[in-house]
Order: structure tokens, then C-alpha cells, then sequence
């Protein structure tokens, strides 16, 4: 055999081994052990995971345990709050109602002297209670008035306008008003009927300011609802009592309480006559008094001294005349509670008118 066969039959079979040389070699390189790496340097933790672990979860217990504490003090605070709250109210409760209790037994002692209502409107800005009077000399009705609201009570001017005249029953119809009665007295002229002397309404003086003369006087009702009157020589004075309706009468019959003495005059011109007084209780409720009378000569109705001996009796403490005779008119619920002694009732400039 020649050399060169020799070297092509070598070439040949080294040929034929490569791939698995190639495989062997492989095998031996990748599964050559890893050498293991030390851990560095820089780190060397103080405790193990598992250590950590148990210290977290205790912390957690513990802010469990310190929640479950702190919910419990809230809800027994706000039970005690919700305890408190309810003996506070409880407290405020009674307090009221021992407030309100002289109110009550004021309220009843006086109303025991008028009887048993046998009328009565009530709503969140007033009360009225109407009574009968009838003492045997003379007979009418009584309203007593309380004014939750110290705009329930108004005046009105005739028709509206200074001059003009209109019943009582018309003046509550045209203002839907649940009650009136006629006010202030008046002057003719030129065929028209105006109010007399100092008259107010919505705060303003009505053809001015004038000093009280001949026993007349002025009572109305101030901003704060309460009633006042009585003579006034400047209007200073009566700005004091910083009126917002009002108007002119004689004579004034109880002052503080107190009876005043009433001039010879109106003793007996006339002495009887269908009469309205106004007065005012102590707790300011008003008491209102109108007397039947079939004529004005002096023959029927009540005298001065009577209705001001009957308002001293009732309790009332500061109590003037309004117009009386033919004027003298009670209109309640839309309906004439007195027999006019004119027959019907007679136009006036002014009445007072009380709203529901």
C-alpha cells in the first residue's frame, strides 16, 4: 500500500470521529463543576428571615391588640357621650318646663276670672279666646289675645288712604285678618272721615305729631309687640317708646296697675254707652272688652267706672278706651259678635286687626 492511500484512509476516519470528538468535548466542558462564590464582604446580616419574620408579626399583634383597646375606649366614650347627651337634653327638658310652668299658672289664674272660652283660634302667631261678659248691669264679650308673633296685630286706615272710612267687617274681609275691632275716634270734614289727633302707622305719624290735649290718648302697640299708651306732650317722648301703629282715644283707664282717675266729663257724657276698652296683662297678653248698647242717650251699655273696676278686677294692668257708641264693633272668624247699636255697623278710619 502506498503512502498515499494510507494518508486518504486516515483523513477518512478522522473524518468519520469528528462529530463525536465534537460531542464528547462538549459533554466535558458543561459538565464541569461550578466553583461556589463566597458571599461579599459588605454584607453580613444580624438575624435571619425567619427572626425578622417573628419580630414583624409580634409588632403586628401587638398593633392589633393596641387597636382592639383603642376602638374599645371610643365606643364606651361614645357611649358615655351618648349618655350625657341624653341626661343634657333630659335636663333642658325639665328646665323649660319649669320655665314655662309660672307662665301656665299665670295663664290659668287669670283666665279662671273670664270663664270658659266658647270661641277659640290658635295658630303659631297668636291666640284668641272669646268670653262672655255679662255682669248683670251691662253684657258684651271679652277676647283675650296672645301674640306669639308681634306682627299678628296691625292697624289699618280706612280704605288705605288718610280721610277714608270703613266698617270693622270690611276692614277684616279686605286684609283677610282673623279678628277686629274699631280703634281710635275721628273728625268729620268735607264729607270724609279722618282719624283723631295722633295717629301712627307702619311707624310713620299720620298728618304729624300733636301734643295730647282735652284727657285724650294715644295707645298702640310697639316693635317688640307690646302694648303701650297713655298721654304724651312731645314726641320725643313717645319715639321712646318706639311705636308702629297706634291711635286717639279718652280716657286712659288703668295705669301700672293702677286706676286713674277718670275726668268728671266722661263720667256722665254719657254714663252709659256701648263702650271697647284694650288692656294688658303682665305677661303683655291683651284683653279686649266690647259692651252692647242698644242707643247712645246714656240708657244702655257700661259706664267708665264699671269696665275700669272690671279690667282692675281681671288683672289687667294698663287699659284705655277706644271709640265707643255706634262704633263699638267685634268681628271674629267673619262674623259680627256684637249688635251695633246703630243697627249696623258704622264706618271708622281705624281699626286694629289681629292675624292668624
Amino acid at each position: 500500500m502506498s503512502n498515499l492511500e494510507v494518508k486518504q484512509i486516515n483523513r477518512f476516519f478522522m473524518m468519520a470521529l469528528a462529530p463525536f470528538i465534537g460531542l464528547l468535548l462538549g459533554l466535558l466542558l458543561f459538565n464541569r463543576p461550578v466553583p461556589a462564590t463566597s458571599p461579599s464582604a459588605d454584607y453580613t446580616p444580624d438575624r435571619s428571615l425567619t427572626a425578622e419574620s417573628e419580630s414583624v408579626l409580634q409588632k403586628l399583634d401587638e398593633a392589633e391588640l393596641l387597636a382592639e383597646s383603642t376602638i374599645s375606649k371610643i365606643q364606651k366614650t361614645a357611649a358615655l357621650y351618648k349618655q350625657t347627651t341624653g341626661v343634657m337634653r333630659d335636663i333642658e327638658k325639665t328646665a323649660t318646663a319649669q320655665s314655662a310652668r309660672p307662665g301656665i299658672i299665670y295663664n290659668r289664674r287669670i283666665t279662671a276670672k273670664l270663664g270658659i272660652p266658647f270661641q277659640t283660634i290658635n295658630s303659631d302667631r297668636i291666640t284668641i279666646e272669646l268670653y262672655k261678659v255679662n255682669p248683670g248691669v251691662y253684657h258684651g264679650y271679652a277676647m283675650k289675645v296672645k301674640l306669639k308673633d308681634p306682627s299678628a296685630m296691625q292697624m289699618s286706615l280706612g280704605s288705605g288712604q288718610p280721610g277714608s272710612a270703613e266698617t270693622t267687617l270690611r276692614a277684616v274681609q279686605r286684609t283677610g285678618a282673623a279678628a277686629g275691632i274699631n280703634a281710635g275716634g275721628f273728625a268729620d270734614s268735607g264729607g270724609r272721615r279722618y282719624p283723631l289727633s295722633t295717629t301712627v302707622l307702619d311707624g310713620k305719624y299720620i298728618n304729624g305729631f300733636q301734643a295730647s290735649y282735652k284727657d285724650l290718648a294715644f295707645v298702640g302697640l310697639n316693635e317688640n309687640g307690646k302694648l303701650i299708651g297713655g298721654k304724651f306732650f312731645s314726641q320725643s317722648a313717645l319715639d321712646k317708646l318706639k311705636p308702629v301703629f297706634g291711635a286717639t282715644f279718652v280716657p286712659v283707664l288703668l295705669q301700672n296697675g293702677q286706676k286713674v282717675a277718670i275726668p268728671s266729663k266722661w263720667q256722665v257724657s254719657p254714663a252709659r254707652a256701648p263702650r271697647t276698652v284694650i288692656g294688658n296683662y303682665k305677661d303683655d297678653q291683651l284683653l279686649i272688652i266690647v259692651v252692647e248698647g242698644y242707643n247712645e242717650n246714656g240708657s244702655s251699655g257700661a259706664t267708665l267706672q264699671e269696665l275700669q273696676n272690671k279690667m282692675y278686677v281681671l288683672g289687667i294692668q294698663n287699659a284705655y278706651n277706644l271709640d265707643g257708641g255706634g262704633s263699638s264693633s267685634l268681628v271674629v272668624g267673619g262674623r259680627v259678635i256684637n249688635k251695633p247699636s246703630d243697627g249696623n255697623l258704622r264706618p271708622v278710619p281705624t281699626h286694629f286687626l289681629f292675624y292668624k
